[in-house]
């Protein structure tokens, strides 16, 4: 069943030796069937992305994927322990990056719960940025 929820997205992302902290709360739909979790929210002027929807599909602790489709498009794999090629998108343009997943902890329950995955990003073999971003899911009342 899809629920209406309260979705809190934390983020830290260190490049070089800056950290640079985010966070944003925003409504979305929940839904937990078997080992599978999808998480979707509309992306607004705070994230970046206005005019795009975001989906997050998550399996145990081993797999998620980050799909965003609307005036901006991505398609990011999140696999523990492997480097997956995705195509990313911005405003400015789209460009090709590397993902390596280093951690990714299921903790969403039918009442919803927690999601944090850890992540390098780079671009030709050549490091950006070190990640980190968890999703907190409380259901709305």
């Amino acid at each position: 069943m899809k629920e209406n929820v309260i979705i809190r997205m934390f983020s830290v992302q260190y490049e070089n030796d800056e950290r640079t902290e985010s966070e944003l709360l925003t409504e979305g739909f929940f839904r937990k069937k078997g080992n599978l979790v999808n998480i979707s929210y509309s992306d607004t002027e705070a994230t970046g992305f206005e005019g795009s929807e975001t989906s997050v599909t998550v399996r145990k602790d081993e797999y998620a994927s980050i799909i965003r489709k609307g005036t901006s498009n991505s398609n990011l794999i999140l696999e523990k322990d492997k480097k997956h090629h995705c195509y990313y998108s911005t405003p400015f343009g789209g460009m090709n990056i590397g993902i390596f997943t280093h951690a990714i902890r299921n903790e969403l329950t039918d009442d919803g719960g927690t999601l944090y995955m850890k992540y390098t990003v780079d671009i030709n073999s050549a490091f950006v940025s070190d990640n980190e971003i968890e999703l907190t899911i409380t259901p709305k009342i």
